[in-house]
């Protein structure tokens, strides 16, 4: 199993001309941060907002005439999906789509205007892996030529001319790049070239703690199916990685980083708010993991991979509130009242700081009850106010419950 320097550079002569050179920019802000040279490889820009396009044309324009006569079929969270429907559009080729039917709907309007008339799609399942099932018995009854997102050689390879571009843009003087791991195609492509053709660039990839699927086979030595996975950085989630790419990540992949979704939702607004990007959650994970990193990357040179920027804008109060959840600026209580006047002046005197902020609150006054319960959602500055506030609340005698994110009640409030 293994993708090679002349496959990648046959992928790039495919692609020319049909898939942009995305550009390579140069990021002062996170530069500054960590003391290093950090540069943003920007395949949010592609014409499918994705580097996915790179993987599936490849692919599909190396199919035999008789295979393209047979139409294609796949199976994607929403990016390869559109990769695929562009590349049908573009080859005149029939292709079915099978996507989650949790896809965001701004994902699957894309797929069904970049295919047009060409692509079918069919929303089925709870996550990428029941689609993939759907997707495999559509290959087994009508024929189809399964387009696989990540586990494939073509596509692997396709996915490897971003560090070719990147080599010979920075004319090889890079140190590591840093790249999102969902199946692992991308990073499995980013180190076929590099550890082909500069083997001392470290390649790290960057996993969604939710479904760090790679990482745990890894770990385990063999490829491991998760039983349940988070789903929230949908370009990653998959339950399990492919047997190539598995197989080129053990070989060439120096390290696996994993990142915890709020930590996702901070870079996601960070990017947004100082650089105006706009990223998905999956576009923000190398970004995500320049922390783990800071110790080596002093002085050297870095890339990050922006995968994606297919981002539903109804997705960020979500993001937002994840973000300040994991930065400790954001908490939930179940306060008890005493149902009496003035408790509530009493809370918003001698509970909350001067810089605290009440950002929710819920009470429903019952009969016949000397208590009621309230649920009160605080935002604060620092996240070391959090100890100073259960201080004031602990003096003044007020019970209450800190609702954490492992706590059942969260999942209900978030």
């Amino acid at each position: 199993m293994a993708v090679l320097l002349p496959d990648i550079e046959a992928a790039a002569q495919r692609l020319d001309g049909v898939v942009k050179k995305t550009l390579l920019q140069y990021n002062d802000r996170l530069s500054q941060q960590y003391n290093a040279k950090i540069y943003l490889k920007r395949e949010d820009t592609q014409i499918v907002r994705s580097f996915k396009i790179r993987g599936a044309y490849n692919k599909i324009s190396s199919l035999s005439a008789d295979e393209k006569k047979r139409g294609v079929v796949c199976a994607s969270a929403g990016n390869h999906a559109q990769g695929v429907a562009y590349s049908c559009a573009k080859l005149q080729i029939r292709g079915a789509i099978f996507m989650p039917a949790i896809s965001p709907t701004q994902k699957v309007d894309r797929v069904r205007h970049f295919g047009g008339e060409f692509v079918e799609i069919v929303l089925v399942g709870s996550n990428f892996d029941e689609a993939l099932a759907a997707a495999l018995e559509y290959e087994r009854t009508n024929n189809a030529v399964f387009v696989h997102p990540f586990n494939d050689e073509a596509v692997i390879a396709g996915q490897g001319t971003i560090a070719k571009e990147i080599d010979e843009e920075l004319d090889g003087n890079v140190d590591m790049v840093i790249a999102c791991v969902g199946g692992g195609g991308l990073v499995s492509g980013i180190a076929s070239y590099f550890k082909a053709k500069k083997p001392e660039v470290l390649v790290l990839g960057s996993e969604p703690l939710g479904a760090a699927e790679m990482h745990a086979s890894l770990q385990a030595g063999h490829l491991v199916t998760l039983e349940k996975i988070d789903t929230f950085v949908d370009g990653a989630a998959m339950k399990a990685a492919g047997e190539i790419t598995f197989d080129i990540v053990r070989r060439l992949v120096d390290d696996i980083k994993i990142v915890p979704e709020g930590k996702v939702c901070k870079e996601m607004v960070d990017l947004y708010q100082n650089e105006g990007i706009v990223v998905e959650p999956a576009g923000a994970l190398a970004v995500s993991a320049l922390d783990q990193v800071a110790d080596q990357i002093a002085g050297k040179t870095v890339v990050c991979t922006v995968s994606g920027g297919n981002n539903d804008i109804l997705r960020y109060p979500e993001i937002l509130e994840r973000s300040l959840v994991y930065q400790g600026l954001k908490h939930y209580f179940i306060v008890e009242f005493a149902q009496r006047p003035g408790q509530l002046r009493q809370f918003l005197e001698h509970a909350l700081g001067a810089e605290d902020d009440i950002v929710r609150f819920e009470y429903v006054k019952k009969t016949n009850k000397e208590k009621g319960p309230a649920l009160v959602g605080i935002e604060i500055k620092k996240k070391d106010d959090l100890k100073r506030l259960k201080n004031r609340m602990d003096a003044i005698g007020i019970n209450y419950r800190h609702i954490t994110p492992d706590d059942i009640m969260y999942q209900f409030l978030i």
